[in-house]
């Protein structure tokens, strides 16, 4: 319907010397216009919402969607650390499971032991207790007899024989002893019976048929450091039982925190300057690692929770403790709570982890050869029926982190919620078009 409009007439002085007459128009109703300007405010206000959020890029969202992490890993200005993206699949999970850590055992490969393996050689720092018996007139102690002799003058038959024990004797850095009437004695690398046998022929010019007996008071040089995690950290003795790894552990109290699952301690073995580590539930299952000690080893107990974190379109962000001996992926996403039916993308579930070198390289991914670790991004499809089958075979690992990407369309979803809020009635934008 159009509107009709009358003429009005409108007089006005425009000098002293007359009157102008002006004509104009005006709509017979004016509620129409008003109706149309009040339209027109409302969609310049959607419209310059639209120009705010042109493409939704200024809506909030929790990370990077698929295409976004396809992009930033093929841009080199964006990844800057070089990770690669390697899809979860059958091949993946062996080659993972055939993975060996660095092993005690190989501490010992091409590396001919310096010190003793059988524990009985005397060394630089150890305390000898030295026993003595002789026959006949004594260097080192007087019978009875002969002490009444001496102080009577009188003459009587030798005592059959007598003993003596010297004091404790300290083998110097050198590896030498002294021994009275014997002189100085280099004593490093023997064993106690060797030692007994070089301080008799020393005092066999001296004495009538000595007897020597020694043993080694305080074993300084046959030892291990134990310490860390354990009830008591101190020195371990080896023995010429030649103790091993969990027995010197044991020795020295075992585990502070024994309610702690086993995989949690980690173990560090320092040998020749060179060190392996490996989780104490590792060498308890397998006895090739539970190598024999060698003295002057070091053995560390770590206490090490092992997590991991989760971040994304699940029920929250949280880091959680593994609280078992193993888990596996599909474990830990079920402890998140899993992907959001209305957010989350379930074909791409990405585990982030620095992997090692060796089995990046294995899969054919450049890695600098001093790097001893790569990081890689794992994808699962959980669409696929068998990621689920995958997912209950990938293991986990301390300070994994499971990232579960928004959908490309919860943008747009967002960005209609968004809209709808501010159609609704009872919001100060839509009462503009009251």
């Amino acid at each position: 319907m159009k509107d009709t409009f009358n003429p009005v007439l409108r007089l006005h002085s425009t000098s002293s010397r007359g009157v102008a007459l002006t004509i104009s128009c005006l709509p017979k109703s004016l509620d129409s216009v008003l109706r149309r300007v009040r339209k027109g405010r409302h969609f310049a206000a959607v419209g310059g919402v639209l120009l705010l959020l042109t493409g939704c890029n200024s809506l909030p969202y929790s990370g990077p969607t698929e295409a976004q992490i396809n992009r930033a890993q093929r841009d080199p200005k964006r990844n800057t650390v070089g990770y690669a993206i390697v899809q979860v699949s059958p091949d993946l999970i062996t080659l993972l499971a055939n993975e060996n850590p660095p092993l005690f055992s190989n501490l010992d490969a091409d590396n001919t032991p310096v010190s003793f393996t059988h524990n009985d050689r005397v060394g630089p720092g150890d305390i000898l207790q030295v026993s003595i018996y002789e026959v006949g007139s004594a260097l080192f102690s007087l019978s009875s007899a002969s002490m009444m002799a001496s102080a009577t003058g009188a003459s009587t038959m030798p005592s059959t024989s007598s003993g003596s024990n010297l004091p404790p004797l300290s083998v110097d850095a050198s590896g030498n002893v002294r021994v009275p009437y014997a002189g100085e004695i280099h004593v490093a690398g023997m064993t106690t019976i060797e030692v007994a046998n070089a301080i008799k022929a020393r005092l066999k010019q001296q004495s009538l048929s000595p007897q020597v007996l020694v043993r080694i008071a305080a074993d300084i040089a046959n030892s291990v450091m134990v310490y860390g995690g354990v009830r008591r950290p101190s020195r371990v003795t080896l023995t010429p039982n030649r103790e091993r790894i969990l027995d010197v552990i044991a020795l020295a109290g075992g585990a502070n925190q024994s309610h702690q699952a086993d995989e949690d301690y980690l173990v560090r073995l320092t040998r020749n300057g060179k060190i392996a580590e490996l989780p104490l539930k590792t060498i308890e299952n397998n006895p090739a690692q539970n190598i024999l000690m060698q003295p002057g080893d070091r053995v560390q107990l770590t206490f090490q929770p092992r997590s991991y974190t989760v971040f994304g379109a699940t029920n929250r962000v949280t880091q959680t403790q593994f609280s078992m001996p193993t888990m596996t992926l599909a474990e830990a996403i079920a402890r998140s709570g899993g992907p959001l039916d209305s957010r989350a993308d379930p074909n791409a579930v990405y585990l982030f982890r620095f992997e090692n070198a060796d089995i990046v390289r294995r899969l054919g991914m450049p890695v600098d050869d001093k790097a001893k670790t790569a990081p890689v991004v794992y994808q699962l499809d959980m669409i696929n029926p068998a990621g689920y089958f995958l997912a209950d075979k990938f293991m986990m690992r301390d300070r994994d982190l499971i990232y579960i990407a928004d959908s490309a369309s919860n943008k747009f979803y967002k960005f209609f919620n968004l809209i709808t809020t501010i159609l609704s009635p009872g919001t100060s934008m839509g009462g503009i078009a009251k």
